[in-house]
């Protein structure tokens, strides 16, 4: 490029300049009383309104505040000028125009803010997924400062979508207890007609090294996975689980979770969020009212009820803590899936695998709360954004048009029924469909560890729905080392039977989440039915015999970081009773497994890796002191505060 274009402008159009302007016509409503009273910065406030455009004679409105994780720079007829950093923020800009204008139409003053958030399909197998989880406790705490930042604001309308990006935004609001707030989930992409879903796609990379594809099919599927450009992923991963949370908490309007990304029925629902925090601030109720034990209940048990995401044991209970409310521990976990059936058929977990989008069309999170109201699963008393309570509201939805008429929608477009999307309690045991998580223990998770047990491949089931493997241990220190092994055609290359261990992915190191392998295990013919172990986390479409939150962790000195090649390991998973075990049984060396593991030092591999950046090393002492992954990685301000021995009074 020559120099000149850079030092310098050719267009002569740049030296058009003044240096003043008329400035904003008209007068601020402003009175006496309000002069002697208000602050310097309420009425500088006010000019600034004045200045960015306002009409000063609608500047006594009240003020509400949206906020998004909005990502990447949209034309105005869609086409991208920058990109995002993924589909599920690139449109929600639409659903933050669409709430402004209702309250500008109710002579209220819409205010605009954005944290953008990353994307951890994007971030997955690099470098980037130290900051995946931490970037969570960031945005939380960047959104609640931009809240108070705006004095004047009367109640929130927060607009996320993925991953981090909308539990960061549930951690706000939650914590925003003096305020009315609404959360607009984002939506999800369309299934694309003739590709591969979002899940699938991800492995092209393992599925090409071992031969199963060509690249012309490589190309072709990896270009068209995306049937729409917003919205989040099609499969109940963390980013479609957090928005059933979202809406089981009541902190969203009813049957707000899974809308298709840019359509009608989408941009409406952003529409009557913005109506309902109006109507929430002149009934004088907060998130506060909203957020109690008993809708935490409603949450855990329509997590269970739709096959969710393990990455929500970390996030829900980060919100209770937000919001002032008792941590659910891992026992309130596996209480309530032992309780609740699953009855949602969706992506990734079978057995038909439907879209999320299909689940939304055949009733959502209002369906699936029907049957567990009928089995008397749910706490019905408790309130929603809406002002009236969940059992007032399914009593609505339950004759409602728009079930209906939805419902029938997925008939006409698809030609599924809605009752094989979203199922009866009945049915659902009939077809085999298991429970959600899994708690094991043995002396390799002394503390505990998870499995989502709901995706495991029924063929690997006794006729208990018991999945027993021993095997040898194979260790890994790295996530690379363990993907090149799985890629491999060599001698490195992975085998039947074997236990791969990856250690040291715990929250010490940020606890990347480890898709790229889980993926590779499902997708790849050779890796049916091996099994992972990892003090790590897993994305919320990872599927299989899958273990992870190993904890003790290998860096807190937990026996996993103990295991030699070749030890032999025992796995069972009782995927009815939800219960299980991860031992070592046959240490390389023989003698007793308890002794072996209390007398070797930690393995070799488990290195520190350099790329850990410092803000995630300091994220991890604090969340560490705040009672770890199990009470959901939070930053408990008592508990940090007591172990620096500071003081300062409030």
């Amino acid at each position: 490029m020559d120099i000149t274009a850079i030092l310098d402008s050719l267009d002569p159009e740049i030296y058009t300049l003044r240096t003043t302007a008329p400035g904003p016509q008209g007068r601020l409503p402003l009175t006496a009383q309000l002069l002697r009273n208000a602050t310097s910065g309420h009425i500088f406030g006010l000019t600034q309104n004045a200045g960015m455009g306002w009409d000063p004679t609608k500047l006594a409105g009240k003020e509400f505040l949206i906020l998004s994780t909005q990502g990447g720079i949209r034309a105005p007829d869609g086409t991208p000028v920058a990109l995002g950093y993924h589909t599920g923020h690139w449109e929600v800009g639409l659903l933050m125009e669409e709430a402004a204008r209702t309250f500008a139409a109710q002579r209220a003053i819409p205010f605009a803010g954005y944290v953008s958030d990353p994307c951890d399909g994007r971030s997955n197998g690099t470098k980037a997924m130290f900051d995946s989880l931490p970037y969570r406790n960031d945005a939380a705490i960047v959104f609640r400062r931009l809240i108070r930042s705006l004095p004047t604001c009367r109640g929130v309308v927060g607009v996320a979508t993925c991953d981090k990006g909308l539990p960061a935004m549930m951690m706000a609001l939650a914590g925003t207890k003096n305020l009315a707030s609404v959360l607009v989930p984002g939506g999800t992409t369309l299934k694309t007609e003739e590709g591969e879903d979002t899940a699938k796609v991800q492995t092209l990379a393992a599925r090409f090294a071992q031969g199963e594809i060509t690249l012309d099919y490589a190309a072709d599927m990896g270009c068209r996975a995306c049937g729409s450009p917003g919205g989040g992923c099609q499969f109940m991963g963390t980013a479609a689980t957090s928005q059933v949370v979202g809406e089981a908490l009541g902190m969203s309007l009813p049957h707000a979770a899974l809308s298709p990304s840019g359509a009608v029925i989408w941009r409406d629902m952003a529409r009557r969020s913005a109506l309902a925090v109006m109507a929430m601030e002149a009934q004088g109720r907060t998130m506060a009212d909203i957020l109690t034990d008993d809708s935490l209940h409603n949450a855990m048990v329509v997590h269970a009820a739709v096959g969710g995401s393990t990455n929500l044991v970390l996030h829900v209970p980060a919100i209770a803590h937000a919001a002032g409310l008792r941590r659910p521990t891992a026992g309130d976990w596996a209480s309530i899936n032992r309780l609740v059936p699953r009855i949602v058929d969706v992506l990734p977990n079978g057995p038909n695998h439907y879209a999320t989008v299909q689940v939304f069309l055949a009733g959502g999170v209002p369906e699936i709360m029907l049957h567990l109201r009928d089995l008397g699963l749910l706490k019905l008393d408790a309130l929603t954004i809406t002002g009236q309570t969940l059992g007032e509201n399914l009593a609505w939805w339950e004759k409602s048009e728009r079930r209906g008429r939805l419902r029938e929608k997925l008939r006409e477009l698809d030609g599924i029924d809605p009752a094989q999307v979203i199922l009866t309690p009945e049915k659902a045991r009939a077809v085999g469909m298991t429970s959600t998580v899994s708690f094991l223990q043995g002396n390799l998770a002394p503390e505990g560890a998870l499995v989502k047990s709901t995706a495991i491949n029924p063929a690997l089931l006794d006729a208990e729905g018991v999945f027993l493997h021993e095997g040898p241990a194979r260790i890994f220190g790295s996530e690379n080392e363990a993907i090149t092994a799985i890629k491999s055609r060599g001698e490195d290359a992975i085998k039947q039977g074997e236990v791969l261990v990856l250690l040291g992915i715990g929250p010490a190191s940020g606890m990347p989440e480890t898709y790229q392998i889980t993926s590779a295990l499902k997708y790849l013919r050779k890796a049916k039915g091996i099994v992972l172990l990892t003090d790590g986390r897993f994305s919320g479409v990872s599927t299989g015999p899958c273990i992870g939150h190993i904890s003790p962790e290998a860096w807190a000195g937990g026996p996993l970081g103990r295991l030699r090649d070749g030890d032999m390991l025992r796995v069972r998973i009782d995927t009815r009773k939800l219960e299980g075990s991860v031992d070592l049984t046959q240490p390389v060396e023989g003698g007793n497994p308890g002794d072996v593991l209390a007398s070797r030092p930690i393995h070799e591999k488990l290195s520190l890796n350099p790329d850990v950046p410092d803000d995630t090393e300091l994220w991890a002492a604090l969340q560490s002191v705040s009672g770890g992954s199990w009470g959901g990685c939070v930053y408990d301000t008592a508990l940090i505060k007591q172990r620096l021995n500071f003081n300062a009074k409030k």
